[in-house]
């Protein structure tokens, strides 16, 4: 068994999208919406198949940045080496995103950078 795709939802679908297509070379497929409940999405899909679901409608409800939560954590990214990691970060903060740690080599001997990303969402980049 595999995983098929994780989901996230967001305030603000497209630029989200375009956020995941511009720094993580995803490809979008098309918008999917639901006239009825408002519900709309796009699903992306990444190098060797991995896709994510980005969703919206409406009502949906903040939580509180940075606190320590229940549920999942964070969506990780193979750069595919330290270079391109060191890249990659430097890029995402020049363009305005908060750099929450590294880029390091963690206790478990991870070579990663964590950032907070469009909305809050973690993204952690490894080698």
């Amino acid at each position: 068994m595999k995983i098929d795709h994780a989901a996230v939802y967001v305030r603000d679908l497209e630029n989200a999208k375009n956020f995941f297509v511009r720094f993580f070379q995803a490809e979008a497929g098309p918008l999917y919406h639901n006239a009825k409940t408002g519900f709309r999405s796009y699903f992306l899909t990444f190098d060797g198949g991995a896709r994510l679901e980005l969703m919206t409608r409406p009502c949906l409800e903040e939580k509180e940045k940075g606190a320590l939560h229940l549920g999942w954590s964070h969506v990780a990214f193979a750069a595919g080496s330290r270079g391109q990691v060191d890249g990659l970060t430097d890029l995402l903060s020049r363009a305005g995103y908060e750099i929450v740690s590294g880029p390091r080599v963690t206790g478990d001997g991870y070579y990663e950078s964590c950032i907070s990303g469009l909305e809050n969402i973690l993204i952690e980049i490894t080698e």
